[in-house]
This record gives structure tokens, sequence and C-alpha cells, in this order.
């Protein structure tokens, strides 16, 4: 894929996210939700940066599988139960991204929910990528 990350000047600077991704390439994987399941489909981790990197690790497995890797995210929405609290841990899920996804930020958005599909789950991802 080749991705142009364009962050206008006249916009806020961007920390952890791009304002806006410009992907070419031949193929679009639609990534479902992932929350912090493990393969017995227990949700895992009792902390918000726990199950955020979880959830993060089984998008990117999902797009592994579909034959991407992190560079070729050009979307990635986040839901979470409580944005204040991932306010709060933003600078350790920050961390954790640029661990597993490097520094190649896709375009985001965090949302808050009532609730997710499993009731111990504190945070989903979900998102597209566009493949070479």
């Amino acid at each position: 894929m080749s991705a142009e990350r364009i962050n206008p000047p006249a916009l806020s600077p961007p920390t952890g996210f791009s304002h806006a991704v410009v992907a070419t390439g031949t193929r679009v994987v639609f990534l479902a939700g992932q929350t912090a399941l493990d393969t017995d489909g227990k949700v895992t981790g009792d902390t918000l940066p726990a199950q955020f990197e979880r959830a993060l690790t089984n998008l990117l497995t999902a797009l592994t599988a579909a034959g991407g890797a992190p560079a070729d995210l050009a979307r990635v929405t986040v839901y979470t139960t409580d944005v204040a609290a991932y306010r709060t841990h933003a600078p350790e899920l920050g961390r954790v991204w640029r661990r597993l996804a490097g520094r190649d930020y896709p375009a985001m958005a965090v949302l808050e929910v009532v609730r997710l599909w499993d009731e111990q789950a504190l945070v989903e991802l979900d998102g597209f990528a566009v493949l070479p």
C-alpha cells in the first residue's frame, strides 16, 4: 500500500493519529471489532491498558492473516466504555500502539459507548486497511 498521511497545519497537531490518510492499493481489508478475547473466547485483562494491548494484538493478528501489516491500516475506530479513563491512560496506550503497530498512525476516532458485547470488555478496536 502507498499511504500518504495528511496533517494540515490549519488543524491542531495530531497525537497518536493522522487527520487523513490517502491510501492507494489493490485490496481493502475490513477488520471486525476486536476486544481482549483470548482463544477460548474469554475477556482477558482487568485494566484498560491490558485490554487495549490484547484488542490491538487481535486486530493485528486478523490483519496479518489477511496479508497485511500495521502500516497498511488506513482507519481504526476505538470504542471504550470510559473516555476519561482512556484519556488518563493515553500515554501508556500510545506506547502499546508504537510497540505493536509502529509510528504510521491511521486516521482514528475514539468513541465512548454504554457497553460492549462482552460485559467485561472495556475497549474494542475495528478498522480497515488497504493492501498493495
